[in-house]
């Protein structure tokens, strides 16, 4: 007997490994696996586990640690920064989702106790499964990405209120208002009790902790703090899940919250993950068979009046069209705190076994399917703006002041909000070179409109957004966007308008390059080996390695290993230079005291010396393309030499003797 509950956890773990290592394969998150884990292994299918019981109470130790992590991630600052979106996007989502669904419910026989809870449940997504496909499509940061986060942060907000509510509405007294008021009281009593817990005693208790430098006793501490604050708010007459948050939120603020964020990880992930498993075990597969066409139709109805609701939310806060569609689909699942929130309701008797069926099994479909959901959400939202509708409703409710753009030729065309992209327009335009940024985010051109950059709002995946741009006759492109969806469709579309003007996209990870090259990129620049080059170049200068020998090694890194993320044989040709991928064409100034100022091509002899040719000299505003021999060499000029780039290298000593002076009087 006392090996039961370690059978029951073999037998969970060996099951949740098989099922999520399938999943992982079909990219299917792995809270979907976890509730097919426990449907298997449930009552209702297998009965392979003997007590549910003990489950359940590993279950209730996942969901404190759940909500003790929010608690620990919640951010007074990160809110205010995004206080539109969470508190007036969060607060009209959940209001009329709820709203809608408990009229429904009413209308099909619930009480209006049962329909507002039925409605609450309803209105809530999954934060869990939501923020897993943004991550891994890096789409996060997207302009509907932070919408959608602001909106799960409400409800994971929301959460807490609805847990002190649930009681309220399930309980015997018809004196509601008094049991308001006296929820109130406590709920003030336990902010005070945070608030002073946390400026005189917490932050005292985690220092001292931390100063005796050992992390076991750290962890023990953290436990310690979560699990006493939940024992206590549950004796009080509250969840124990309320408490874990109140502990995580007392940690928030201190030096040490990430530190115990690290640390309560592995251990959330695993608790929470019998959580999951345990309410698999209660769905009633026969249940389901039974009343299929009912179940399917629910689910239907449900994903309908989420994304209906969630995209006029949307577009309330003013995204376009496309967007509008990305975070319908993408707030369209019932979420897993609803599972949560179900169990305190059956407790109280506030839904039938029918209803309480019925909802796990619209909520475990609708979590399973919304991977799909928001893979077609991008191929839909193009589709959608192909529509002949409004303008308004194209490009949103509040489009931002259009500057006026001039007839722009030869010019460099920046799209993207990355931080590197905003700082080229700056050096842009330091060197006076003309250039046009598009960026899909209004608060930043607001901000950049204000301080006189040349910048458009718009969505570069439209071609009128693009033309607008002058993208057909800019000189140079460059893409730098949140996810690989999003940079493939722009570059696709930017190489229809421009056969020949060079687009360089930077991409997060190598295995991306070969599709942006097969999509009409120039030049792919991978973050992930872009960053190992920097820190390794840093790594050779403290190891003395001369200048140029680095130069040298970092270019021949960067030639070998870009060749494996582009097979040749594979990738469209489009110039002579990119048949020759080892000639590179770099513009060299001759310095102020560069010994080949003042000679000729024929005295220098560069072809000679190392192994480069002169293919033309810009002299001030004026291009000498094709040189002759005789042809002199001023200062200030700007060489445009031809040759692979070591030997490149090693020619620039002669074009900045100055710089090499100064360096060597260091």
């Amino acid at each position: 007997m006392e090996f039961t509950i370690l059978k029951d956890i073999l037998i969970i773990f060996a099951l949740s490994t098989l099922v999520n290592y399938v999943f992982t394969k079909i990219k299917i998150p792995s809270i979907v696996g976890y509730l097919l884990t426990g449907v298997l292994a449930g009552p209702h299918l297998t009965g392979i586990i003997s007590s549910v019981e003990n489950i359940e109470v590993l279950a209730e130790v996942g969901v404190v640690l759940l909500l003790f992590t929010i608690g620990l991630e919640f951010s007074l600052k990160h809110l205010i920064k995004i206080r539109k979106t969470v508190f007036w996007g969060g607060l009209v989502q959940f209001s009329l989702t709820t709203l809608v669904v408990m009229l429904i419910a009413h209308f099909y026989n619930l009480d209006l106790k049962g329909a507002l809870f039925v409605g609450f449940l309803t209105a809530l997504s999954s934060t869990a499964v939501v923020l897993k496909i943004l991550q891994d499509r890096s789409e996060i940061t997207s302009n509907y990405g932070r919408t959608v986060l602001g909106v799960l942060i409400f409800q994971d907000l929301i959460l807490v209120p609805l847990l002190l509510f649930t009681p309220i509405i399930g309980g015997e007294s018809t004196n509601i208002l008094n049991e308001i008021f006296w929820m109130g009281i406590k709920s003030l009593g336990i902010i005070l009790f945070v608030i002073f817990g946390n400026k005189w005693f917490m932050n005292r208790l985690l220092h001292a902790i931390a100063m005796t430098k050992n992390q076991e006793l750290f962890l023990m501490s953290i436990l310690l703090i979560c699990l006493s604050v939940a024992f206590l708010t549950a004796e009080l007459g509250m969840s124990l899940a309320f408490g874990a948050f109140l502990a995580g939120l007392m940690i928030s603020e201190s030096e040490y919250s990430h530190n115990a964020f690290g640390h309560i990880i592995p251990f959330k992930d695993t608790f929470s993950s019998f959580f999951f498993v345990s309410i698999g075990m209660l769905l009633d597969l026969q249940f389901v068979m039974d009343n299929l066409p009912i179940v399917l139709s629910t689910v239907l109805i449900v994903v309908f009046i989420k994304m209906v609701i969630a995209s006029g939310t949307a577009f309330i806060l003013g995204h376009t069209l496309r967007g509008v569609v990305l975070v319908g689909l993408a707030l369209a699942q019932v979420g897993e705190f609803s599972f949560i929130l179900v169990k305190m309701g059956d407790s109280y008797n506030l839904i039938s076994d029918y209803y309480y069926q019925l909802f796990l099994a619209v909520a475990v479909v609708t979590m399973s399917i919304s991977p799909f959901l928001i893979m077609v959400a991008r191929p839909l939202s193009n589709a959608v703006m192909k529509l002949p509708l409004p303008k308004k409703f194209i490009e949103g409710l509040f489009p931002l002041k259009q500057i006026e753009i001039p007839n722009l030729k030869n010019h460099l065309l920046l799209i993207g909000k990355d931080p590197r992209v905003l700082s080229m327009s700056v050096m842009a335009r330091h060197v006076k070179i003309p250039y046009l940024s598009v960026i899909f985010d209004p608060a930043i051109v607001k901000e950049r409109q204000q301080k006189g950059e040349k910048v458009i709002y718009g969505d570069a995946q439209n071609l009128p957004i693009l033309e607008k741009a002058h993208a057909d006759t800019a000189g140079v492109i460059v893409v730098s966007v949140g996810d690989l969806v999003t940079a493939l469709s722009i570059t696709e579309k930017v190489r229809h308008l421009n056969r020949h003007a060079p687009i360089i996209v930077r991409t997060k990870q190598i295995d991306d390059a070969e599709d942006l090259y097969k999509a009409g990129a120039t030049q792919v620049l991978p973050e992930e080996f872009e960053t190992a080059i920097e820190m390794f170049e840093r790594v050779l200068n403290k190891f003395l390695m001369p200048k140029d020998d680095i130069e040298v090694t970092i270019g021949q890194i960067r030639k070998n290993n870009y060749g494996l993320v582009r097979d040749l044989k594979k990738r469209p040709r489009k110039s002579i230079l990119s048949q020759l991928p080892n000639l590179e064409i770099s513009a060299l100034r001759v310095a102020e005291e560069s010994p080949i100022a003042g000679h000729s091509l024929s005295e220098m002899d560069f072809r000679s010396t190392f192994g480069v040719t002169v293919v033309a000299i810009k002299r001030s505003d004026k291009l000498i393309d094709h040189p002759g021999p005789q042809t002199e060499v001023c200062k200030d000029d700007i060489v445009y030499v031809l040759g692979k780039q070591d030997q490149i290298a090693h020619a620039v000593n002669l074009f900045e003797k100055q710089l090499k002076k100064s360096q060597s009087s260091n």
